[in-house]
């Protein structure tokens, strides 16, 4: 499927980004512990803040103006206007890099990645998802169209580590059933959130289909509901504590 850029423009669609896309505590323990002892922390993409360490000190890059004000409302440090294939700091300014379900966002993910080796003395820490495990998903079944907007987004995980270099880890991140963060697996066992039009409106690549597809999907998925079809298919996911879907941790350790 091509659907153009693959970047999202935030400042020109409405949202309530921060208050349904939070840190979700066992997500961020992954995070943390792949930052290891870093103590200086660039965080590139940083939207509203999610997953920044508290006890480092970060420096964050944003290019959108609403994301940054984001940050503001919600105390964060404020954000430098800035991209990842241009970073303004020096070789080796940071101790890690973190960016966190982003680089589906960016016009040049090899330069992007390269900028982050660059600015980074050791680790790399990259959160994103399995392009090729998107269909073990539920919502593959109820909305089609809309995961093949995800699979043209995100980059496949060897591309990118391809172009980290040898030694890349990959860790696959399993889901609380009361995740905090709301992407579209984090309401694996509640389904009914995405009848919720603020809830769509947090997951970008709604933004990728026409007014008309979109009511089409969220009314499949809403009928099944109401019937008990969907409780009949997929119920069981509604008592499963952790979801192990296409969540990906990737750990670059430069040294």
């Amino acid at each position: 499927m091509t659907i153009g850029k693959t970047s999202f423009n935030y400042d020109e669609h409405e949202t309530k980004y921060s208050s349904l896309r939070q840190t979700d505590p066992i997500i961020a323990k992954h995070i943390v512990e792949a930052l290891g002892s870093a103590k200086t922390v660039l965080n590139v993409g940083a939207g509203g803040g999610s997953y920044e360490p508290q006890d480092k000190y970060v420096v964050a890059v944003e290019p959108s103006i609403s994301m940054r004000k984001e940050r503001v409302n919600a105390n964060k440090v404020p954000a430098i206007i800035g991209t990842a294939d241009s970073l303004p700091f020096d070789n080796d300014s940071f101790d890690a890099s973190l960016a966190t379900l982003t680089i589906h966002h960016w016009p040049d993910l090899e330069k992007g990645l390269l900028e982050l080796k660059r600015v980074t003395r050791n680790q790399i820490v990259i959160m994103t998802y399995d392009p090729n495990a998107l269909d073990v998903f539920w919502n593959a079944y109820y909305f089609p169209e809309l995961i093949k907007v995800e699979k043209a987004r995100y980059p496949k995980i060897n591309k990118i580590t391809n172009i980290l270099g040898e030694g890349s880890i990959i860790k696959d991140i399993p889901i609380p059933i009361d995740c905090r963060d709301g992407f579209q697996e984090a309401f694996y066992g509640r389904p009914e959130a995405f009848l919720q039009k603020e809830v769509r409106q947090s997951q970008s690549a709604w933004g990728f289909l026409s007014d008309e597809v979109e009511q089409k999907l969220v009314k499949r998925l809403e009928d099944d509901l109401t019937s008990g079809k969907w409780d009949k298919k997929f119920g069981a996911h509604r008592k499963m504590p952790f979801f192990n879907g296409a969540l990906r941790l990737i750990i670059y350790p430069k040294k």
